[in-house]
């Protein structure tokens, strides 16, 4: 840091407080929120924290004038999360800021209109992210890391401020978001219900009257928590809606949405182009896609081994490992399509046998009982048409339609 003179700090700090008390007066939102971005590395902000460094009285300043000292207790912590953060101590910033945080809500409660609203969002994005990056202070240290779990406490009792008749309720969506994002990171994820539930039933609110941005994110997180369900026609309804209304021009965004749409899309028997794959960087689903195709198990068996740890990242290691049933019935029906071309009148007689021959071909040592087996749950769960002769050990294929296509609904559980 160069030089500055307790002149020059003095009148940082003054134009930082004129600017914010005008923002309230004014009640100019857009201005007061870039003042609140703590975590933005901002040119201004940053020679504030310097200011602060050399003014070591920035009480003494808040306090000589109405203006200022009214809003004493957000300014205060507020000055202290900078300086802290500033010097990379996140544990003393985050605990500062979200006292700042808690008398800012104060202050909101009694402002009729919803003008601040952009600078509620500035807030529970801030908490968030110095809750996260104090954590990760906090675990370096050998200690309990529990910031983040106090934000979602905090951000919490926002939404309850939020959740009330008025325009305020707008920005109940946008703080549920966050909500989320903890709850995801934290593994709590069945906190997630109960703000759901108040989005979903409460009369309040009015899903279409949220900003689309908050809705795409929304979307997104609970299609999410339908894929760990294994509600795969609810999780293509949130995630394709998620995909149709995000901003075309934040890749970043739709490849974070396609990771979640694919499995489900796979697992309802739709395949995405390569070309999508290749688009956004999704190129592990690739062998995935082409085992489906081919009916090759030893290919998607592969995929998934190559991918494990990204797949379980994700959480659709599972949905993937279940995709198992439609490469057989993919297997059996190459080898139905090549017996109808050599022998038309007996193609729906599936000898087991020729199944068995057929894995060890893709190097999967199977025996006649597990194919067998494999059978009757291929048409126990309607992914094959026909019976069972046990005596012959032959599937006998319905001479028509013998393989049901899914049309969008998931295998039978």
């Amino acid at each position: 840091m160069a030089y500055m003179s307790m002149g020059e700090a003095h009148r940082r700090i003054n134009d930082y407080l004129n600017r914010f008390s005008d923002a309230v007066s004014s009640q100019d939102g857009a201005s007061l929120k870039h003042l609140l971005a703590i975590s933005s590395h901002s040119p201004s902000l940053l020679s504030l924290a310097d200011a602060l460094n050399v003014f070591q009285d920035a009480s003494r300043v808040i306090k000589q004038f109405d203006k200022y000292s009214q809003f004493g207790e957000i300014l205060l912590p507020l000055f202290r999360s900078l300086q802290n953060y500033k010097l990379g101590l996140l544990v003393d910033s985050y605990q500062a800021f979200e006292k700042s945080a808690n008398a800012f809500i104060q202050e909101f409660r009694n402002w009729e209109s919803a003008w601040a609203l952009e600078a509620l969002y500035v807030i529970a994005y801030e908490i968030r992210v110095l809750a996260e990056r104090a954590d990760r202070e906090l675990a370096s240290m050998g200690k309990i890391p529990e910031k983040l779990k106090g934000a979602g406490s905090f951000l919490m009792k926002v939404f309850g401020v939020l959740a009330g008749k008025g325009p305020k309720r707008v920005g109940a969506l946008y703080v549920t978001c966050q909500l989320f994002k903890i709850y995801f990171k934290l593994g709590t994820v069945h906190l997630c219900r109960s703000v759901i539930r108040s989005i979903e039933t409460a009369r309040i609110f009015d899903f279409e009257e949220f900003p689309v941005r908050d809705k795409v994110t929304y979307m997104y997180y609970t299609g999410r928590l339908e894929v760990f369900n294994e509600n795969f026609p609810a999780a293509d309804q949130k995630l394709s809606y998620a995909l149709t209304y995000c901003n075309p021009h934040s890749e970043a965004n739709i490849r974070m949405i396609l990771k979640y749409l694919i499995p489900v899309k796979l697992s309802i028997g739709i395949l995405p182009k390569i070309s999508l794959l290749e688009k956004y960087n999704l190129v592990e689903y690739g062998n995935v896609v082409q085992a489906l195709k081919r009916g090759d198990l030893r290919l998607l068996r592969q995929a998934l081994q190559d991918h494990e740890d990204r797949f379980l990242r994700s959480g659709v290691y599972l949905v993937l490992e279940k995709l198992e049933l439609q490469v057989y019935q993919r297997l059996i029906k190459k080898i139905y399509i090549i017996q109808k071309q050599k022998d038309p009148s007996k193609a729906h007689q599936i000898k087991l046998e020729v199944v068995v021959k057929a894995l060890k071909w893709l190097e999967m040592d199977m025996d006649v009982d597990e194919v067998e087996c494999i059978m009757s749950i291929l048409i126990y769960k309607n992914l094959v048409k026909g019976y069972f002769a046990h005596k012959s050990k032959v599937a006998v294929l319905s001479k028509q339609d013998p393989f049901p296509k899914l049309n969008g609904k998931p295998v039978n559980s």
